[in-house]
């Protein structure tokens, strides 16, 4: 308790050191200002605090209540006390911390650490223990290590990076907050913790990790361009901004980056594109699921099949292959922040040498929503898909390209206009024009986005499925997504019995308790027994048959665009991946970091 009155008593001094750094200030925040600002206030703490009021921040974010981590699940436990004289603080778990206060926060054992070390291991976000893991002694140990006098500016810049980097794992939203304003460093504290977070509570605060945690939280949203003068207009010191995400929007990406460093060359490749890779060959097959391993093979044979059909000379066998083995890396492909299919990077033996080459395949999804022909007089819906992983905070499935599996549990997303409350209804079609499930859907004015995952029961039928949208049961659009059968199942050649269980749809075609037959002739949906049967054929086929089938669907979803060559070809009209403007192996040199420079940066 005297650390407190102390604290209180040099309330002053902390206000005033928060907006000390303020000074001299400019929108362009270089390396060399960090490294010169925290130079400058080597001996302060910078952590930003809730700014709210305390109570409701400790029940927004459980402190009062008892979690403990069990089977990848936090699990709420019940209800618990704050311990008695203790000034409980938080907000960001972004924060840069003094060589001091991080040595007294790993080997003191006097009561206040102790205790709250044991507190915080059963919160919602746990303080991991130094004796469990020990990062925080090994966070002392490397910077007691650093081969530098502290406390030198350039000692100074690398502590400050080096507490980010190691602390990952135990950067939490009060633990910190909550010893420096209890402890003998109670006035070397910052309100500030040098970052812009771009929060946007009515998309980030969606309950989206329930499955996870027995909590509802907040999480920031990435940055887009829109919010690009959230950079220039901010008034207090900030070297550090998130969230930045390729995959959602490499633009803004782009724009902080001209404006910090300026315009690449006129004549810059690759600007616009961007590539993450999802797989390598050292990963091993093992870390693929079978539905992805399934794909990616279908999709490299697709690619063959292109070059024998485009590059092929009557004759000669110079630009046929044969595939062999798994695929050697796949990526993600984007162009001006639209997803644009996948690269396969694969070995083939070339016909005509009987050599191995590898080569990348580019495939990319068809357009498969459509607006009803005629379209109805109803304007609010702008787009509909189906997929899995649907992130409600960025508005996008993080399963790009839409790759499902019998197994699955697809989530239907639709994309509204504004205009008057309306009820729409969503109908789901298997490939067979079996009515899997029908429900409405109401649609407030305001609506931006809905989406539903019918609880259907599996597995899926394979092929082609068809959701359709109506109003007033007249056609408004649809959208088809595949189903893959599965040529792997546990990353082995699936065998007949595991083919028949897997790819012959639910007992009976009964997706849901209620069957929805009566409403066939109604859409205009016959079952044709002819196409039943040619469903039973096909999920009791294997090998090859199987994947003549799975690549028949494959072709009907996906379009190999290009392949080319990474290495030596005999066939000669195949370009080399380094001169595509498509491949993962074309240059890109805004993402290319080089050696590091004598003074220790990349660029």
């Amino acid at each position: 308790m005297d650390n407190l009155e102390h604290c209180a008593e040099e309330s002053g001094h902390r206000q005033a050191s928060d907006r000390q750094p303020l000074k001299d200030m400019k929108h362009e925040r270089t390396n060399d200002q960090l490294v010169a600002f925290l130079s400058r206030y080597r001996d302060m703490n910078f952590l930003k605090s809730h700014g709210r009021d305390n109570a409701r921040f400790i029940r927004k974010q459980g402190l009062d209540r008892l979690f403990l981590e069990c089977d990848a699940h936090m699990w709420r436990l019940g209800d618990r006390r704050i311990p008695e004289g203790i000034t409980v603080d938080g907000g960001s778990d972004w924060f840069l911390l003094n060589r001091k206060f991080v040595e007294y926060v790993t080997f003191s054992t006097d009561d206040l650490v102790t205790k709250m070390k044991r507190f915080y291991s059963y919160t919602l976000l746990p303080a991991e223990h130094p004796d469990e893991d020990g990062e925080l002694h090994q966070l002392s140990e490397t910077l007691r290590s650093q081969q530098c006098s502290w406390p030198s500016p350039g000692c100074m810049e690398a502590t400050a990076i080096d507490i980010n980097s190691n602390l990952h794992g135990v950067l939490y939203k009060s633990f910190f907050h909550t010893v420096l304003e209890n402890s003998p460093h109670c006035d070397a504290v910052v309100d500030n913790n040098l970052r812009i977070t771009n929060w946007n509570r009515k998309l980030g605060c969606k309950c989206q990790y329930k499955h996870i945690v027995d909590w509802c939280g907040c999480s920031p949203n990435d940055f887009k361009p829109q919010d690009f003068h959230r950079f220039q207009q901010t008034a207090r010191p900030t070297f550090f901004a998130r969230k930045f995400e390729a995959v959602v929007n490499q633009e803004i990406i782009g724009q902080l980056d001209y404006y910090l460093y300026g315009n690449y060359p006129a004549g810059t490749p690759g600007l616009r594109a961007y590539w993450e890779n999802v797989y390598e060959e050292a990963d091993g097959v093992h870390s693929l699921s079978d539905v992805a391993l399934t794909l990616y093979h279908s999709f490299l044979r697709l690619g063959l099949r292109r070059a024998e059909s485009s590059l092929h000379t009557e004759g000669e066998n110079s630009c046929r292959y044969y595939p062999m083995g798994h695929p050697a890396s796949v990526h993600l492909y984007f162009l001006a922040d639209r997803f644009q299919g996948f690269l396969i990077k694969h070995h083939a033996t070339n016909l005509a040498v009987s050599k191995l080459e590898t080569l990348e395949t580019w495939v990319m999804p068809k357009k498969v929503f459509k607006i009803a022909s005629p379209p109805s007089d109803f304007g609010r819906l702008q787009f509909s898909e189906v997929g899995t992983d649907w992130d409600a905070k960025e508005r996008l499935f993080r399963n790009f390209g839409g790759l499902l599996g019998p197994m699955d549990e697809p989530v239907g997303m639709q994309r509204w206009g504004k205009g008057p409350n309306v009820t729409v209804t969503v109908i789901w079609v298997d490939p067979v024009n079996v009515i899997a499930a029908t429900y409405d859907i109401l649609i407030e004015s305001t609506a931006e986005f809905t989406h539903y995952k019918p609880p259907l029961n599996l597995p899926l039928r394979p092929g082609v499925w068809t959701v359709k949208i109506l109003h007033h049961w007249v056609p408004v659009a649809e959208t088809k997504f595949l189903i893959a059968p599965l040529t792997f199942l546990n990353r082995q050649p699936t065998r007949p019995e595991e083919a028949l269980r897997l790819h012959n749809g639910p007992l009976r075609s009964a997706y849901m308790e209620q069957s929805f037959q009566s409403l066939n002739p109604v859409l205009s949906l016959p079952i044709v027994p002819a196409q039943v049967e040619q469903a039973r054929r096909n999920a009791a086929s294997t090998g090859t048959a199987l994947e003549n089938w799975l690549d028949s669907l494959v072709g009907r979803m996906w379009t190999a665009m290009d392949i080319c060559a990474t290495g030596p070809t005999a066939c000669p009209v195949m370009q080399a991946c380094s001169q595509t403007a498509w491949s993962s192996f074309s240059p890109d040199p805004k993402s290319e970091l080089g050696a590091v420079k004598p003074d220790g940066r990349l660029r």
